[in-house]
C-alpha cells in the first residue's frame, strides 16, 4: 500500500510539472515556420510576390513531405509556387492553435507551415521553442527535436 502511494505521489508530481498545452516535436519530424510574405491588405505586394517565389530557391534540395496553411489568402499566396513547385497541395489547418495537429499530421516527416504572427507565436509558446518565432517578412525558421529540453532551431533567411 505504501509502496502505491509512493507511485501515485511520483505520477501526480510529474503531471503537475507539465505545462498545459505543451506539444512535443516528435522524433524525426522537422516544421520548417514561416510567416506569409510581405502584404498591404490581404494580398501579397510585388515584394511579396518575389519573397514567395524566392522561397522555392531557399528550399531547393530540403525534402518536404506537406505544405500547411490556415485558409488566409496572402497564406496560400505565399505557400502557392513551393507547392507548384513541389506537386505538393497546401493543406489547410485553423490558424488558431494548430501545434497540435500540425505535429500529429507531421510526425516523423519534414512540414512547412505558413503562418501568421498570432498562431506562429502560438506554435512558439505550445512546442516551448526558444524566443522569439518567426514574425518577420523572410524569416525561415528550422524546428526540430532535442534530446531534452525546448527544440532547436535553426534560423535563416529568404527573399530579399
Amino acid at each position: 500500500m505504501l509502496d502505491r502511494r509512493i507511485f501515485l505521489a511520483g505520477v501526480l508530481s510529474l503531471a503537475a510539472c507539465a505545462s498545459p498545452g505543451q506539444v512535443a516535436v516528435p522524433p524525426g519530424t522537422t516544421l520548417i515556420v514561416l510567416r506569409h510574405a510581405d502584404r498591404l491588405g490581404e494580398d501579397l505586394t510585388p515584394e511579396g510576390v518575389a519573397r514567395a517565389e524566392a522561397l522555392v530557391a531557399a528550399l531547393d534540395g530540403v525534402p518536404i513531405d506537406a505544405i500547411y496553411a490556415p485558409g488566409i489568402k496572402r497564406n496560400l499566396d505565399t505557400a502557392a509556387p513551393l507547392a507548384r513547385a513541389r506537386g505538393l497541395e497546401i493543406q489547410r489547418i485553423p490558424a488558431e492553435n494548430p501545434a497540435s495537429r500540425l505535429m500529429a499530421a507531421g510526425a516523423g516527416k519534414t512540414i512547412v507551415w505558413i503562418g501568421n504572427k498570432g498562431n506562429l507565436q502560438a506554435i512558439w509558446d505550445a512546442i516551448a521553442a526558444p524566443e522569439p518565432p518567426p514574425l518577420e517578412y523572410g524569416d525561415l525558421y528550422f524546428v526540430t527535436r532535442a534530446r531534452a529540453g525546448s527544440p532547436l532551431v535553426e534560423r535563416r533567411r529568404f527573399g530579399s
